[in-house]
């Protein structure tokens, strides 16, 4: 059982400072359509800051019962996964409740360093029982709070370059097929 969440809080800014970063309705239908394509239970957009989260519900109402649920069922249907939390503890109550117990929590980073379970590793585990709660950042990272609070340290997602700044969708859509894709 796979859920995901992306925070927007707390996160680095380029300079390693803990700041709060905008929702964005991109990021939300992005993700919000590889979670439903891979199979993720619930996705989670966890803003601590009352008016994103507000503008996200109305994001999540005009595609869910507004004129968007009509003009295009199946984002309705991707965006039907999306939860907004004001934390990440509001995430796991949530997942507590639908799964009947407490996630283990996968982390994501593109830095380097730390001891991480590989791609394969941790699709093999969620064939198991254990609900997984997969984490992404925004802004430039996870803060390290939310790292060390982490059960397992995902591998980073690397390419031939020494470049390595995809955008949060871009990395979200990858791990999901690397966990769970069909090849």
């Amino acid at each position: 059982m796979l859920y995901l969440a992306l925070l927007h809080h707390p996160v680095l800014d380029k300079n390693g400072q803990i700041v709060t970063t905008a929702v964005t309705n991109m990021d939300i239908h992005d993700i919000a359509r590889s979670a439903r394509t891979y199979g993720v239970r619930r996705f989670f957009v966890v803003t601590p800051v009352r008016a994103l989260r507000a503008l996200s519900e109305k994001i999540l109402e005009h595609w869910e019962t507004g004129y968007g649920s009509t003009y295009n069922t199946t984002r309705r249907d991707a965006l039907a996964l999306v939860s907004v939390e004001p934390d990440l503890d509001g995430a796991l109550v949530a997942i507590e409740r639908d799964a009947g117990r407490q996630p283990v929590i996968v982390v994501t980073s593109a830095r380097p360093g730390g001891e991480r379970v590989s791609f394969a590793s941790l699709r093999a585990r969620l064939h198991g029982d254990a609900p997984h709660l997969l984490l992404f950042g925004t802004g430039w990272g996870l803060a390290p709070d939310v790292i060390a609070r982490a059960d397992l340290f995902l591998e980073p997602i690397t390419g031939p370059s020494d470049y390595n700044h995809l955008s949060v969708r871009a990395a979200a859509a990858i791990v999901l097929d690397r966990l769970s894709g069909t090849r």
